[in-house]
């Protein structure tokens, strides 16, 4: 089974965004800082999301997002699936928080269940197509909508690229470095889609 060991994230100042991540997040183990002034613009094409247990759980992390400078995209809710909310850290990266839960079933925690890269992807059957060609085993598979595969550590779904926007609350349009570099033991390669992917550091 592939590994996902860490998620880089290519930032203007790598120790400011150590700062929020540590206090909105407390994510240091799976996800790293890299330097890059590489041209962004608009939406970059991948969201990251933090998958909880239970309602209080959101409302900890969004709020200690928020407290640490991050911005509401999709204020914290009730909806069809759970709860959960959408923000944007300073850097840029778009984070949702979220539970399939609706109600608390214990105290309130930090813990966070997976942490889940959502990729925008141009044509989703032919990106699974590559990925699967690559050695990813598919677990959920919804046709051309959604695609999730059997990752360890941290788990990669694909998604069309304006359904993944319309679902962070952002515009799709967008251009230029992605700022993001997926770091396991599939290889180094790039995607379809033009995500980088290097071999973890052993």
């Amino acid at each position: 089974m592939t590994s996902i060991n860490a998620i880089v994230l290519e930032v203007p100042d790598p120790a400011a965004a150590r700062a929020f991540y540590s206090a909105a997040f407390d994510l240091d183990r799976q996800l790293d800082l890299r330097a890059s002034d590489a041209p962004t613009s608009g939406f970059r094409g991948f969201t990251l999301s933090l998958v909880v247990s239970q309602p209080s759980t959101v409302d900890s992390l969004v709020g200690t997002a928020i407290n640490a400078g991050a911005t509401t995209l999709k204020p914290v809710a009730k909806g069809m699936w759970g709860y959960g909310g959408v923000v944007q850290a300073p850097d840029g990266t778009i984070w949702k928080v979220a539970t399939s839960s609706k109600k608390d079933s214990g105290p309130a925690t930090r813990q966070i269940d997976d942490l889940v890269l959502l990729i925008g992807v141009a044509d989703v059957k032919a990106t699974k197509r590559f990925y699967v060609d690559r050695g990813l085993t598919v677990g959920k598979s919804f046709g051309s909508k959604y695609v999730e595969f059997d990752t360890i550590n941290i788990k990669l779904a694909l998604y069309g690229r304006r359904a993944l926007a319309k679902d962070a609350g952002v515009s799709e349009e967008g251009s230029g470095s992605h700022r993001i570099v997926i770091s396991g033991d599939a290889g180094t390669f790039e995607d379809p889609d033009e995500f980088a992917w290097e071999s973890a550091a052993v």
